[in-house]
């Protein structure tokens, strides 16, 4: 199995959701947010980390996923966020984006129990897949044990080729460690596996060795940067393009990351807000606030485009 044109590709964003004053989702500035990323060639992998997805509902995630389907937003350009704890949980959202056209799903392994094997962990994926018996269905695995604490191993994701190889698709990998993610391409791209980096910072080796591009949290805030290294990384510029990249990453990894993104919309769009994330989450301090600002106006920060937002 080879990548084809039809196959995600590219950087992907996990879109942030904005939240109302009562902390329930708000689907119009939700739409706003993903019409402005695909518009600058973004994919859109909604119900990811920086979405406060595990904050939201199963019934959320549906309804903000059917409005971007009712608001035209192209199915094939998603690749929603649908692991779960909880087993028919997954299912019933991954079945949901598969009915719906996405181009693929990301999912997370059952995250709560801890130092579970790889057996277990072989079965929840299987089961899913199993229960949604979709040809479309195209998975790409969620490893993120600075979070989630539960690896996926390079001989789990053996096993699970072996056994759907026409479905497990790819990886984002979030380990943060470049070795991890150079021996998964070393290991599996060759079958058609395609390999995205859990941030910007490994967007150019990753390209390098053969990856599939970036999905990562600060692409929602500094979307045309990426796009254009991922376009041109094989160019004499493409170093100093990375170097860039670094600086503003940089900037937001000093503070809580998702408050940090939603604050630089707020103070570029002008709407507060912006500021508002699901508890146990909390916005960003006055005083923080005015660092990140500062910080980002020495990296050149802008959002082209933000009255889109608002």
């Amino acid at each position: 199995m080879t990548p084809s044109s039809n196959r995600p590709q590219g950087i992907y964003s996990p879109v942030l959701t904005p939240f109302n004053a009562d902390f329930l989702p708000d689907a119009d500035r939700f739409v706003r947010h993903c019409r402005w990323l695909v518009e600058q060639d973004v994919g859109l992998a909604i119900f990811g980390t920086n979405s406060e997805a595990t904050s939201l509902t199963l019934t959320e995630k549906r309804g903000l996923l059917d409005a971007l389907l009712a608001a035209g937003l192209p199915a094939h350009r998603m690749m929603p966020g649908t692991g779960a704890c909880a087993l028919p949980d997954a299912i019933e959202l991954t079945r949901h984006a598969v009915r719906a056209g996405c181009g693929g799903v990301l999912m997370l392994p059952p995250f709560y129990y801890k130092g579970v094997s790889e057996e277990g962990l072989y079965r929840a994926f299987a089961t899913v897949i199993d229960a949604v018996a979709d040809e479309r269905l195209r998975i790409y695995l969620y490893h993120i044990p600075p979070v989630s604490q539960v690896p996926i191993t390079l001989s789990l994701i053996e096993r699970l080729l072996k056994v759907y190889p026409g479905t497990i698709a790819g990886v984002k990998d979030s380990s943060g460690d470049w070795s991890n993610t150079a021996s998964m391409l070393k290991e599996f791209q060759p079958q058609g596996f395609d390999v995205f980096a859990g941030s910007e910072t490994f967007l150019l080796a990753n390209m390098r060795a053969g990856g599939a591009g970036c999905i990562t949290a600060t692409g929602n805030v500094n979307p045309g940067a990426m796009v254009a290294l991922y376009k041109s990384w094989q160019d004499s510029t493409a170093d100093a393009e990375q170097a860039k990249l670094d600086a503003t990453r940089t900037v937001f990894a000093q503070f809580p990351m998702i408050p940090a993104m939603k604050a630089a919309i707020a103070w570029k769009t002008g709407r507060h807000d912006w500021c508002n994330v699901r508890p146990p989450l909390v916005e960003l301090t006055s005083a923080q606030t005015k660092q990140l600002e500062q910080a980002l106006t020495k990296v050149d920060f802008n959002l082209p485009n933000a009255s889109d937002l608002v």
